[in-house]
């Protein structure tokens, strides 16, 4: 459990406890409101404001940012007739991804990910509410991929424009699942620059950065997973989802399988890389040791050799030599260079 989620124990189901980090800033929400033939963008500073578009014929997309405003998330729960324990869902952004269906409202969560500036994945829990003729989402912050979304809701001859909200509602997830793609392409380019740099050069740093990568994909495994069982409920619902809409969901849902073995393809490829990397090191070990037994053994018989002739013994005959001194360096070198010779010959050098 995050530490964060503890402040919930012991509260009755339904109080909304933000289980975030410590954020802050003013509740921000944005209205487009869309038919086919206009398109409004504003954003409102009145929570009040938004009783207007609960029985509009229009297409309304309300964007709340700033899920931190407990006290705000409730009243627009109370405008739109959103169950407490699904405003609780909301506030907690640490959720599993998961899609509800509550009489005549469907609620999904999912996470948006994306790398920072320092190449760490960061993630973003974006709630849902899809409602009559509206789709609520909740974000954290101000990051969201959503921009072609709105960029095709401007347009004037794109789908989306003459489809109800819940075109909307897949629109917004096939975002969020396209940027999936990006992340794993990024994941993916890391994955390769680790797997040289253990080939060519591991060190420390390399284990690091394996074992940082494990955890990443760790990470996505457990976020993009449900997504499959979200988009499969999703498409089972017939009150909410109408049928022209079920076939995109349909191209959806093979979407995340695609990701989904991506993910189970990097994880293995990741733990391929760790085991090069233990091999590698255990080669360059043996490597070494092959040079230093080399060294040893070749020197094994020079330092008997000396050691004999360093005796102390008063009779020995070859001290009366007079070319002893002499002798004895020719045999050293030239056992040296027998040896050297042979241990090339077997391949050992």
């Amino acid at each position: 459990m995050h530490k964060l989620t503890g402040k919930k124990v012991g509260l009755a189901p339904g109080t909304l406890v933000y289980t975030g980090p410590k954020a802050k800033g003013p509740i921000k929400i944005r209205i487009i409101d869309y038919t086919e033939q206009t398109v409004k963008d504003e954003y409102i500073s009145r929570v009040e404001d938004l009783k207007q578009y609960v029985h509009k014929d229009s297409v309304s997309w309300i964007n709340v940012i700033g899920v931190h405003h407990t006290d705000m998330i409730e009243k627009v729960g109370i405008i739109f007739g959103i169950h407490p324990l699904i405003l609780e869902d909301i506030v907690n952004v640490h959720s599993r991804p998961k899609l509800e269906v509550q009489d005549d409202l469907m609620f999904a969560q999912l996470q948006m990910i994306y790398y920072n500036s320092h190449k760490n994945l960061q993630f973003e829990q974006l709630s849902m509410v899809l409602g009559n003729h509206f789709v609520i989402t909740f974000q954290e912050n101000d990051f969201d991929v959503f921009d072609p979304v709105r960029t095709r809701i401007k347009g004037v001859n794109w789908r989306i424009r003459k489809l109800d909200n819940d075109y909307l509602a897949y629109a917004l997830m096939d975002a969020i699942v396209d940027n999936y793609f990006s992340i794993m392409e990024e994941t993916g380019e890391v994955l390769d620059a680790i797997d040289d740099q253990v080939v060519k050069k591991p060190n420390q740093q390399s284990l690091q950065n394996i074992h940082k990568l494990k955890r990443d994909l760790v990470l996505l495994r457990k976020n993009i997973w449900p997504v499959r069982e979200v988009i499969d409920k999703m498409k089972k619902t017939d009150k909410i989802i109408k049928s022209s809409t079920k076939r995109f969901i349909d191209d959806l849902y093979d979407h995340t399988i695609q990701i989904i073995d991506s993910v189970e393809t990097y994880r293995e490829m990741s733990a391929s890389i760790l085991d090069t990397y233990h091999s590698t090191l255990s080669n360059r070990m043996n490597e070494i040791m092959k040079v230093l037994t080399v060294i040893s053994t070749v020197f094994i018989p020079l330092t008997f050799i000396t050691g004999v002739y360093g005796m102390n013994f008063r009779y020995m005959p070859e001290v009366e030599w007079k070319y002893g001194y002499f002798i004895i360096w020719g045999i050293i070198v030239a056992v040296g260079i027998w040896l050297f010779f042979f241990f090339k010959r077997r391949k050992w050098v």
